[in-house]
């Protein structure tokens, strides 16, 4: 038996050896800690500099033309400069870098500092402030060091990790710690839409955009934000998943400027026990399609309410959340593989991954100086709409793009559903413009903000 094993082991190919992440067991092993992994890792680790001009909050009154003529002489608030520190990755040797939206998305400028003191200057090429993902691009940069990218699925409870970054500004510093949870969404922006892998790995201000690397100093995740109440890292630290950064630098490397996602145009309802039982599921797990959109792929694709996802690509789903994460990464153009649950039967169904469409189309308006509310600005609602202003997939009618200044001092605000006008329904932008021109002394607006009715009424 044992030369029958040893048979075996003698055949198999050195080229289907492969790397084994394990704790350090011998004494040499332990004398060297992570020497290794931060010498390998940490080139690749930069300082991010950015300066966010801010303009100061002026009185309502410098707006009222009756109020304007005494501040005449008076200055204007002045603009505020803000530093902004936090840390970033190199990906490519040719300078792209990946770090947090909230570090460097809505920076004028921005420098790059290398652990060897080479500087850059930088810009954001793509970035997106729901993934709090930025891609930037060094100036004249080549031959730079970078990290590997791990399949973050492939990632388990209880693996080492490094937190590398520039917490409080004190220079790179290493934390070491393990993984702790994987999915976790919402928990970390508190928005139910991030999705996560969590560590114990010391985190703090200053690591935002850092590297959180295996013991082979592979990327598995960007650092992003603690779950704290004194603002010190309590070990609880969340970081998002290098596949999702994957998806954002093979889209900055083909020329976008905002990050493209697929649209699922459905909501769901995470898996309760009850609800399982009901069904005839053994164990709570998937979420329960509760409406679809006529135009949504899912719905093309066979799917309905009361329809239960388990998995998508093979892995499993058990959020709404996490679902949108899984389309993320498979990316615009292909399809993927979606596990359903239907009267006791379980299938896989292909689904079509591709962007929201904008049909019919948006008809964006902005209304003129013929009108009381001159700058409002609004959009018939399709499924563009839908996704870019993040509503129910079940909306309607016209929405509220940016109420403008006159339009905010009525109260309305970005995202309001106008239903009516004093008399007319509102089906088209071109109804709010006829609405609002000459429309008496009186304009009473009813509107759907959030799933709630509103009523305006002013006086002009």
């Amino acid at each position: 038996m044992l030369r029958a094993l040893l048979t075996v082991f003698l055949l198999v190919p050195a080229s289907l050896t492969v790397a084994e992440t394990r704790v350090p067991v011998t004494q040499a092993e332990i004398s060297l800690g992570f020497a290794p992994v931060v010498k390998q890792a940490a080139p690749a680790v930069v300082n991010i500099y950015a300066k966010i001009i801010r303009q100061g909050r002026a009185s309502p009154l410098f707006s009222d033309p009756f109020f304007r003529d005494f501040f005449q002489g008076r200055a204007a608030p002045r603009k505020r400069v803000e530093n902004s520190l936090g840390s970033g990755v190199i990906l490519t040797g040719d300078g792209y870098v990946v770090s947090n939206y909230h570090v460097v998305g809505m920076a004028t400028e921005i420098r790059v500092v290398t652990t060897d003191r080479r500087e850059f200057e930088a810009e954001v090429v793509l970035g997106d402030r729901e993934s709090d993902i930025a891609i930037l691009k060094l100036s004249k940069a080549q031959g730079l060091p970078s990290l590997s990218l791990r399949d973050s699925d492939q990632v388990e409870v209880g693996e080492l990790a490094l937190a590398i970054g520039n917490p409080f500004g004190v220079g790179q510093t290493v934390s070491s710690g393990i993984v702790s949870g994987l999915a976790r969404s919402g928990t970390a922006t508190g928005n139910a839409r991030g999705y996560f892998l969590q560590t114990d790995a010391p985190i703090n201000p200053g690591n935002s955009g850092g590297a959180l690397v295996d013991v082979n100093g592979d990327l598995i995740g960007i650092n992003t934000s603690i779950l704290t109440r004194s603002g010190g890292s309590n070990g609880i630290g969340f970081a998002i998943p290098a596949n999702l950064v994957a998806e954002f630098l093979r889209q900055a490397q083909d020329g976008a400027t905002a990050f493209q996602q697929p649209w699922a145009g459905m909501t769901g309802q995470q898996m309760t026990a009850d609800i399982a039982e009901s069904l005839g599921l053994h164990l709570p797990t998937g979420f329960v399609v509760s409406n679809l959109h006529a135009l949504s792929p899912f719905a093309k694709a066979g799917f309905k309410p009361g329809d239960v996802i388990t998995h998508m690509d093979g892995q499993e789903v058990n959020s709404p959340p996490e679902m949108k994460f899984r389309m993320a990464v498979a990316g615009i153009g292909g399809t993927a593989r979606v596990t359903r649950y239907r009267a006791g039967v379980s299938e896989q169904v292909d689904v079509a991954m591709h962007p929201a469409p904008d049909e019919p189309p948006a008809q964006e308006t902005t209304l003129d100086e013929h009108t009381v509310l001159p700058g409002l600005t609004v959009a018939r609602v399709n499924p563009a709409v839908i996704a870019r202003m993040a509503l129910s997939v079940s909306t309607e009618g016209v929405v509220v793009l940016d109420p403008g200044q006159y339009g905010n001092r009525a109260g309305l605000r970005r995202g309001d559903v106008m239903v009516r006008i004093n008399d007319r329904d509102i089906r088209q932008p071109s109804d709010v413009a006829q609405a609002l021109t000459d429309p008496g002394r009186w304009v009473q607006m009813t509107l759907d903000r959030q799933g709630r009715a509103v009523s305006l009424r002013f006086r002009l």
